[in-house]
Formats: C-alpha cells, structure tokens, sequence
C-alpha cells in the first residue's frame, strides 16, 4: 500500500481495510446528525488510512467538510499529509492559526484539542459546516471539550484500544456503539504485521506504588528500576535477547531512562535517550540517528508511544510495569511494522505486563471492555496474584552450568511439610537448600574460586527459594525477606569455602568429588 504524498499516485487499500470503511459507513446510513461510532484497529493497520479514506469518500458523498482532531502536533502534520495522499485538500489548525477566513478553500481540517478549543471558546472560530469529525487516539478524554461545538455532527472514533484513559468518563457514555476491526494475529498470519517473539522474566513489583490515575508512580518506578540488580537484569536481558539490534527501551521515569542511558553507554553500546523535555531539533536528530543506525538504541519516557512510525524496531523492552492497557499496546505496537526482510520482532516483558494483560496477539473481547471497563479493570491481575503463581525455571544457559548436577531442583513447601512433620524448625529447610546449592557448585567447579563465581548464576533460584520459604512462615516483612535473601548468599558461600577446607584443598586446587 502506498504512502506517498504524490497526489497522482491512486492509494491502495487492503481488503480488510475497504471492509471495515464500509462496515462504518452503513452505520452511518439513515442515523442522526450527533451518532458517535467508535472504531477499534490494532496498531499498524492502518487506522490513519483507514480514516483518510472515510474522509475522502464522506466529502465526496456528502458534499460537508471533515475535522480531524488529534493531540500532538506531530500528528496532526502526518495525518495532513496522508489526507494529502488521499487527494484530501486540507488545513492544519494550530497556534499559529488565529482566524478562518479561508473556509471555503478547504474540505478538511486537522486541529489539535487544545488548539481548537481555544478559538472555539473565544468565538473565533465558527464551524457548524462540519459533517463528520474524526477523533484519534479516541481513549483520550481531553477530546470531550469540543464535543458541545459539534452537537449536530457525525463522530468517529478512531482507537487501538477502546479503554478510557480516565475511568469517570467511559466510552460508552461519549459513543453510541464500537466496530471492532481486525484482531493482531489475523494480521499476523495475514502477513500485515510482524510476529512478536516475547521474553519475560519474573519481576517483584510490590514495592510499586499506584497513583491517582491508577498507574503506577513515577517516583515509585524510579525507585524500583534504577537499582543495579534491575539495571544489571536490563543489561544482561538486551545481551542476550537483543545485542546488535535496533531496540526501543520504554520507561516509567526519567531518572530510570538516564540511568539506563548511563549503564549501556558504560558498556559501549550506542544509546540515545529521549523524553518529553528533549527540545524538538535534538529530537529529531536522535531519531534520525536511530532510523539509520543499524544497531541503536533509544532508552525514552512518554514519547514515543503515539506518533513515531519506524518499521526497522526489531525489539521492545518494557523496562517499567503498567496497568494501562492502552499503553503496553503502544508500547509493543512499536516494533510490529512488517518490512520484506522482518517477520518477527523481540519483546522484553521486564514488568510482568504479559501476565497481567496477555500476549499481545491473544484474543480480546474489545466489545466487553468497550460495554464494562470498570468490571474489566477490577479484574486485571494484580501484582500479589501474579508474583504468587510465578515458579522460577532455570534458564537453559544456566542449567548448562551445573550440567554434573541430575537434579537442581528443590521443592521448599514439601521440604517445608516435613520439617513440621518430624517437629524440626522452619530454618533446617534453608540450611537443607543451601547446601544442595553448595553441592551444585562444588560438582561443577575445579576450584573454590570458581564454585563461588558459579553460586552467582544462582541468585535468582536463591531469591524464588527464599519467596516460597518466607510464605510459609507466618508473617515477613519485606525487610526481613531482603535480610534473608543477603543471609542465605554468605552462608552458601562460606559453606562452599568449609567443604573446600575440611577436605584440605586449597582454593585454586581442584576438589576430588569422590571424596565427599
């Protein structure tokens, strides 16, 4: 399908498209003047198409003009020119526009919210000519203000995700009903969209504060995601998963951005950082160095999840938690653009957001969230939830490490059982695992040296031991399972060093296991 702002140049719409533009205006047939339909495509189909073409063909049929509303100035230039490429002549409103005295030269306007409603308010604009607007990025609430202005025209809603950004005001109450369009994985096996390979890794959340928007806060996040285990997990995630290739980190804060800038700079790998105060020349510097720069890296905070369209992203990192499903949409909907030679494209999940909403092409009743999102919103999983069903499994890169090891697995709540059973306290069951760990690394190491460099590679399954162990007690603190989790690394280690010693080898000799 072309793009191109060349007017000569017919577009060509896909078929699911021409449907659903048709599927929309038979539910205008006969309707009122004020109907509000609201339409749902998943990121990447084409939903700026999609209503260009509505709004060639609605002026073409109707001889009235369209509004296109938007709520960054970067769409409103992009979607001008693809109206453009519709043979739409069309007007962008912004700051700089102060009167319409040229009304009669153009069939469409695109304007921003804030924009608008300024000229609307101070009576500076009239615009009751207006047949259709067409709002993007519907979830937005700040759209709501302009409605008054437009009491006896046609809505269309346009939107990935028909979830209000505001539960006090759901779309429900500002739409009459909701075409949904084609699902991700349609247009995945279709060939529309590219595959997403995604990665999880089990995180601990619970010292996440939620705001009064329902998300999670800024400070919060910071706090969580600059530490050096999180930065360490980041670091070690893109080495693995993503090294040489183009990736998008997404974060809840500043701070966390530049830190993670920081920490992969350190590492000699090219990285930019962007956010919302970047001035828009180095903005736009950045993201040219990123579009043809093969192996770059933008670590960015609440910029790049509407209006940026760079088909060459082979992986997303999720580098925060949300419980915006609006948001961990955008966010992966970054990579999911289809290019000859990307078929697939990389997800880091590093918020547990997979577990909380789905893969990102599961099925979604949109039609249930659109008539109940409070019922939906109450039922998302929650952190406590998630974390008490998540079972530590050994990386294969790790199990390859302790390959002399037949089992290391270590089943603390059955261990836990038979203690109680046989009257034996709680803390025998963490003396039993560590030194099961001890003998893992001992069996797979020459020396003392390297069976305590190996007894790293083990910290994660140490802090999952430790999880399920502190659950079983009565109650814990935070602090206190931290303090365990510290505990439990020097006692492995100084077990390591007591077997290495009672069997008189020193530490750079290896240890004959036949001894033990």
């Amino acid at each position: 399908m072309s793009t191109k702002g060349n007017n000569d140049e017919k577009k060509e719409l896909y078929h699911y498209q021409k449907e659903d533009i048709d599927a929309i205006f038979d539910k205008f047939e006969g309707k009122a003047d004020n109907y509000h339909l609201l339409y749902q495509l998943p990121t990447g189909g084409g939903k700026t198409v999609i209503f260009s073409e509505i709004a060639r063909r609605y002026i073409e049929k109707y001889n009235k003009k369209v509004l296109v509303l938007t709520h960054r100035i970067e769409l409103s230039k992009q979607t001008s020119q693809m109206l453009e490429g519709f043979g739409v002549k069309n007007k962008v409103i912004d700051s700089n526009i102060k009167e319409l005295n040229d009304h009669k030269e153009y069939s469409c306007y695109v304007a921003m919210v804030e924009t608008l409603n300024n000229r609307l308010k101070d009576k500076k604009f009239h615009m009751d000519y207006i047949g259709l607007v067409i709002v993007d990025e519907a979830h937005y609430n700040s759209f709501r203000k302009l409605f008054t202005f437009f009491k006896n025209s046609l809505f269309l809603g346009v939107t990935a995700t028909p979830l209000s950004s505001n539960i006090e005001l759901p779309m429900y109450e500002t739409y009459n009903e909701l075409i949904v369009g084609e699902p991700i994985q349609s247009l995945i096996n279709k060939g529309y969209l590219a595959k997403a390979r995604m990665f999880d890794y089990d995180v601990e959340l619970t010292s996440l504060k939620l705001g009064i928007n329902g998300d999670y806060t800024v400070s919060s996040s910071d706090e969580l995601y600059s530490r050096a285990a999180m930065q360490d997990l980041l670091l070690q995630a893109y080495e693995l998963r993503s090294k040489g290739k183009k990736t998008l980190i997404f974060n809840n804060g500043i701070y966390t951005s530049l830190y993670v800038y920081e920490t992969f700079r350190a590492a000699g790998y090219p990285i930019k950082h962007l956010d919302n105060k970047t001035p828009e020349n180095e903005r736009r510097e950045i993201l040219d160095w990123f579009s043809k720069t093969p192996d770059a890296i933008v670590t960015s905070v609440s910029i790049l999840t509407t209006g940026f369209d760079e088909p060459t992203v082979e992986t997303i990192i999720l580098n925060r938690a949300t419980r915006s499903l609006t948001l961990y949409f955008q966010m992966i909907g970054r990579g999911s653009r289809k290019l000859p030679d990307k078929d697939t494209f990389t997800v880091i999940d590093l918020g547990n957001n997979a577990k909380r909403f789905g893969l990102w092409s599961d099925p979604v009743d949109w039609q249930y969230i659109f008539s109940h999102p409070e019922r939906y919103l109450e039922n998302i999983r929650t952190d406590a939830d998630i974390e008490s069903h998540q079972v530590y499994v050994m990386p294969d890169e790790v199990r390859a490490k302790f390959e002399k090891t037949l089992d290391v697995g270590f089943d603390i709540e059955e261990e836990f059982r038979q203690a109680a059973e046989q009257k034996l306290k709680p803390k025998t069951v963490i003396e039993k695992s560590i030194r099961q760990h001890a003998f893992m690394c001992i069996e797979n190491s020459e020396t003392a040296s390297e069976a305590r460099k190996l007894a790293k590679e083990l910290e994660p399954d140490i802090e999952y031991r430790v999880k399920q162990y502190a659950k079983l007690l009565a109650k814990t603190t935070k602090n206190y399972r931290e303090w365990l989790i510290e505990d439990y690394k020097q006692r492995l280690s100084v077990l390591i060093g007591r077997i290495f010693t009672k069997y008189h080898v020193e530490d750079n000799e290896p240890i004959q296991l036949k001894k033990l």
